[in-house]
C-alpha cells in the first residue's frame, strides 16, 4: 500500500501513521555496537580507525540492501539516498555520526544515523513513496576527538571549514586525516556541499537530563545554544614555596582559582539557561615547592541569547583584566571558538512536534545545550532535531543508556517529520 492508502490527513496533507519495526531498529543498534565494543559496555570508533571503517561498511551494506544508491564524497561523508517521485527536487536528509569519543556510547551520533535507516527500511516495507528523495547521512568526525575541530564532515559541507584544511588534520600521532581517508577507502569523489537540502532531521539522545526529569520522551528541539570558547594564560612568578613571604608573592594559580571561581559565578549569574565551565588547566612549573609561575586554562560559555553571551564575555575578560592590579598576575585571554545561537527552521520543528503529537508521545520544547552536525546544516537548509531522553543524563560515558521504547519514540517521530517535509518539498 502507498503512503496515500496508509496516511491519515494532517497539516493539509495526507501523512503516515505506519509504525517502524521498533524490534529491527534495536538489532542493528546492538550489532552496530559490538564494533569497538568496549568492557563497560561502551563504544570505541575514533574517526577514520579501522573500527571506524567496519562500522561504515556494515552501515552501507544495510543501506544497499534497503534499496538505497551511496555516494561518498571527499570529506569522507556517506550519503545513502532512496529516490522520489521527482528526482528534481532536493532530498530530505535524516542522519547524524557513526564516530565515538574513547570511552563513548552505544547511541551518540549511532541512534541518528540508523534510525534513518530504519525510516527508509519502513518506508519499503510498506511501498512508501514520496515527491523528493530521502537520504540517511553518516558525517564525518563529528566528535572531533582523534582529528580537531569537531564536527568537521557537516562543517566542510556547510562551507564552515576550508576542505583543504581539513584534509591536512593530523592526530596526536601525525597520522594526516585524507591519508586516514584514502587507506580506509572513504576519500570519496563526489563534490562536497554545493548542494540544496529539502530539510534535514537529526535524532540524537538528549545528552543532559532534562527530559528524564520531567518525564518527556520527546524533546522538540527548538535551538541550539551558542558558545564562547577561550584559552586564558596566567602569567605571575615563579619563586621558592618556602623563603617567598604571603604578600610579596606572584601566584598564578591563586589567580587561576580565582578565575574558575568567576567562571562559576557567571553561569549561577546568567541562569538558567547559561553554563560556564573550566574544563582543561595546566600549571606550571608543577612542582610542589614552587610557587606556580603561570597556568594556561579554558572556559567554555553557552547560553541560547547573543546578547547575554556577550554580557558573560564582557564580565570574564573585565575580571582577568583586574587580575594584575589584585594579584600582580597578568592575563591573556583568547577568543578560541564562537558558536552563535542557532535556532531551527521553524516549519521543521513544527514537523517534530506534529509528530509526537500524532503518536501520543508526551513532549516538550528543549534547547540543545551541546553542538551537532545540524547546527552547521542548519546555516544552509532547514533543519529540526528530535531528542530523547538518556539514562541520568550521561553521555560520553561508555554507561550511556537509552530504552529500546525511548529510541523507538525518537525513530517514530523522525518518520513522521522527515514524510511531511518529503511530501510538501514541491
Amino acid at each position: 500500500m502507498g503512503i496515500h492508502q496508509e496516511s491519515a490527513a494532517a497539516g493539509g496533507r495526507q501523512m503516515t501513521n505506519i509504525p517502524i519495526n521498533s524490534e529491527r531498529l534495536w538489532a542493528t543498534l546492538m550489532e552496530m555496537a559490538e564494533i569497538g565494543a568496549t568492557e563497560k559496555g561502551g563504544n570505541c570508533r575514533l574517526a577514520l580507525t579501522d573500527l571506524d571503517k567496519q562500522g561504515r561498511d556494515l552501515f552501507i551494506k544495510w543501506c544497499k540492501d534497503a534499496g538505497c544508491t551511496i555516494s561518498i564524497d571527499s570529506i569522507g561523508n556517506i550519503f545513502a539516498q532512496r529516490p522520489g517521485r521527482d528526482p528534481s527536487l532536493p532530498p530530505v536528509m535524516a542522519g547524524s555520526h557513526l564516530d565515538t569519543q574513547p570511552t563513548g556510547g552505544r547511541f551518540d551520533g549511532v541512534l541518528g544515523v540508523l534510525a534513518g535507516l530504519e525510516v527508509i527500511r519502513t518506508m519499503s516495507d510498506h511501498g512508501v513513496e514520496t515527491d523528493a528523495p530521502v537520504e540517511v547521512v553518516c558525517w564525518t568526525n563529528e566528535e572531533g576527538s582523534r582529528f580537531s575541530p569537531s564536527m568537521m564532515g557537516s562543517g566542510v559541507f556547510a562551507g564552515q571549514y576550508d576542505i583543504t584544511e581539513i584534509r591536512a588534520t593530523e592526530d596526536v600521532d601525525g597520522a594526516v586525516l585524507s591519508d586516514e581517508l584514502e587507506r580506509i577507502g572513504f576519500a570519496g569523489d563526489a563534490p562536497v556541499g554545493g548542494r540544496d537540502i529539502g530539510a534535514y532531521f537529526e535524532l540524537h539522545i538528549e545528552q543532559g537530563p532534562i527530559l528524564e526529569a520531567e518525564e518527556k520522551t520527546i524533546g522538540v528541539v527548538t535551538a541550539a545554544q551558542g558558545q564562547r570558547w577561550y584559552e586564558i594564560t596566567l602569567t605571575g612568578q615563579e619563586s621558592h614555596a618556602g623563603p617567598t613571604p604571603m604578600p610579596r608573592r606572584k601566584d598564578a594559580l591563586v589567580a587561576a582559582a580565582k578565575v574558575v571561581q568567576e567562571v562559576n559565578r557567571i553561569g549561577h549569574a546568567h541562569a538558567p539557561h547559561a553554563c560556564a565551565t573550566v574544563g582543561h588547566m595546566q600549571v606550571s612549573p608543577n612542582s610542589r615547592n614552587v610557587i606556580p609561575g603561570s597556568v594556561f586554562l579554558t572556559v567554555d560559555f553557552r547560553h541560547p541569547s547573543d546578547d547575554t553571551l556577550m554580557k558573560m564575555d564582557e564580565e570574564l575578560k573585565s575580571f582577568c583584566a583586574n587580575l594584575l592590579e589584585t594579584d600582580k598576575v597578568e592575563s591573556e585571554v583568547v577568543d578560541f571558538m564562537y558558536f552563535p545561537p542557532q535556532p531551527f527552521e521553524e516549519n521543521c520543528v513544527d514537523a517534530v512536534r506534529e509528530g509526537a503529537k500524532a503518536a501520543g508521545y508526551s513532549h516538550m520544547d528543549i534547547i540543545s545545550g551541546a553542538g551537532h552536525d545540524a547546527v552547521y546544516i542548519a546555516d544552509m537548509a532547514p533543519v529540526g532535531m528530535i531528542f530523547v531522553p538518556c539514562e541520568e543524563g550521561i553521555s560520553h560515558n561508555e554507561i550511556e543508556n537509552a530504552t529500546p521504547e525511548d529510541c523507538a519514540a525518537g525513530c517514530q517521530v523522525l518518520l513522521h517529520a522527515v514524510l511531511e517535509r518529503a511530501e510538501q518539498s514541491s
